[in-house]
């Protein structure tokens, strides 16, 4: 399989690339920076993006003009941003794009059991820790995780969260995110983490996922590039690819 990389400078797309290297099933084809012809993509099957938010969009777009599937990883996309891109894919048939917060195992796991623990307790909060690099705050995968959350909430019929705080500084409850509060904590040393608080009377649970390496997201980035030519159109998240669903 051949495959390229937008972002191929940045941690995770050289780490993207190593793995594509290492994989006796793939050929890395196309290394791409910010402001690099595009010519090399052309030969790849598959491109994979970690790049920035003001990056992606014109990146995807251009691989759906030219028919090469893509798997992104780059964070930052709302609502509006995957209508856009599946009205691109309408004019692309053929061509697959996942998009995922998230490409952990561990992660992935992390926000399925979380939602689908959520409706049994009265409350749940997430917090989140990154590198102190990184530009988005809450991270795509804690916002992710507090959708899923409280769409599982809505579902089983759950009433408001309980919470009387009447006096805070800004910030001090953390972001609300569909409704469920989100930590972000920026600290040198730390590469990517994220814990999901649920309590109810008498007892808590916590589930939590801890990346000590970004080879960790590797796996998942593979089983996606693997796995986005059969799927044509727009995949989101990779619960669907890991027979999560």
């Amino acid at each position: 399989m051949k495959v390229g990389v937008f972002g191929a400078s940045g941690r995770m797309g050289a780490t993207v690339c190593q793995a594509v290297q290492d994989a006796q099933d793939m050929d890395l084809v196309a290394r791409l920076g910010l402001g690099d012809d595009r010519a090399p993509a052309e030969q790849a099957e598959v491109m994979v993006d970690f790049t920035q938010p003001d990056a992606v969009m014109d990146n995807i777009r251009w691989c759906t003009e030219h028919g090469v599937h893509a798997v992104v990883g780059t964070t930052g996309f709302t609502d509006e941003r995957l209508v856009q891109v599946r009205g691109w894919l309408a004019d692309a048939p053929g061509v697959g794009i996942v998009i995922a917060s998230n490409f952990s195992i561990g992660a992935v796991l992390m926000m399925a059991f979380a939602a689908k623990a959520a409706p049994f307790f009265d409350s749940v909060e997430i917090v989140e820790l990154h590198h102190p690099r990184k530009l988005d705050a809450p991270s795509g995968t804690a916002a992710s995780t507090a959708q899923r959350i409280a769409a599982a909430r809505r579902e089983a019929g759950c009433p408001a969260m309980p919470d009387a705080t009447a006096h805070a500084l800004d910030g001090a409850r953390g972001a609300r995110v569909d409704g469920v509060p989100v930590h972000s904590v920026r600290l040198q040393g730390l590469v990517a983490h994220q814990e999901v608080l649920l309590g109810t009377s008498g007892e808590t649970l916590t589930v939590r996922d801890d990346s000590y390496d970004r080879v960790s997201f590797m796996p998942g980035v593979l089983a996606a590039v693997r796995a986005v030519a059969d799927r044509p159109g727009l995949t989101v998240g990779m619960d669907e690819i890991l027979g999560l669903s």
